[in-house]
């Protein structure tokens, strides 16, 4: 594969910006390497235990700028961005889910479930073989894996 361009290039990079985050008492949410038209964007989501703000996004681009610049695991110019995942965060990795069980989530299909792709529930279980249960109320439950789900976002605004 191409240095730059897919999964490889990701796990360079969060092998490379984990550390420093660590040192921030920061952790990382996601990284992301997406093209929008013509432009690469390397996008690193940050997180910590009562939230980030604007310095913990400015404190990590600082610390990481030259190590990347060093180790140059991505061929080609793009655009650093660091920020916070958001209240709608999405759940991608397996501690994600892990840490939200309990929480509200809202969930998309690939293929409809009963005639349906949208779903709104409580987090309930993520187990060893990635099947995600959410509780949709009334002793209603939908299980499914990661891989037939468009995107498993947190629920945090009321409706």
């Amino acid at each position: 594969m191409a240095k730059g361009k897919g999964g490889n290039t990701v796990a360079a990079v969060r092998s490379i910006v984990e550390p420093f985050a660590e040192q921030l008492g920061l952790w990382i949410w996601d990284v992301r390497f997406e093209k929008e038209g013509s432009d690469w964007f390397l996008r690193i989501f940050i997180d910590k235990e009562d939230g980030v703000d604007i310095n913990d996004c400015v404190d990590l681009t600082h610390a990481i700028n030259k190590p990347l610049d060093d180790a140059d695991p991505i061929d080609g110019s793009y655009t650093l961005e660091v920020s916070s995942p958001g209240l709608e965060r999405e759940l991608i990795r397996d501690e994600h889910f892990a840490a939200c069980i309990g929480l509200p989530v809202k969930l998309r299909l690939i293929r409809p479930f009963e005639g349906e792709r949208d779903f709104k529930g409580i987090l309930y279980d993520c187990d060893d073989e990635g099947n995600i249960t959410v509780d949709l109320g009334g002793e209603k439950a939908i299980t499914f894996t990661k891989k037939e789900a468009s995107w498993v976002k947190l629920d945090d605004f009321d409706e």
